[in-house]
């Protein structure tokens, strides 16, 4: 199934080049693909990994393991940030 899959900041690293500079990637991804799973197959460290949306919706840490994705779904990553 194919999702849309965005990182934002120093996450956009993590992107293909061709992707960084609209910060999203096509990404066809099994069914059943949890956001959990999908996080670990991209190697995002885990520290870096702090607001995560799917469709707009938060996803708190505890549920990520447990939230399917659906052919369709953008998810969304931030690092923290911090400003002032």
């Amino acid at each position: 199934m194919e999702i849309t899959f965005k990182l934002f900041a120093s996450l956009s690293d993590y992107l293909p080049v061709e992707a960084r500079r609209t910060n999203a990637l096509s990404l066809e991804v099994p069914d059943g693909s949890t956001v959990a799973a999908l996080i670990d197959a991209r190697s995002l460290p885990t520290r870096m990994v702090h607001l995560v949306l799917v469709n707009g919706q938060y996803i708190p840490p505890a549920q990520r393991a447990e939230r399917h994705l659906i052919a369709g779904d953008v998810l969304a990553i931030w690092p923290p940030i911090a400003g002032g």
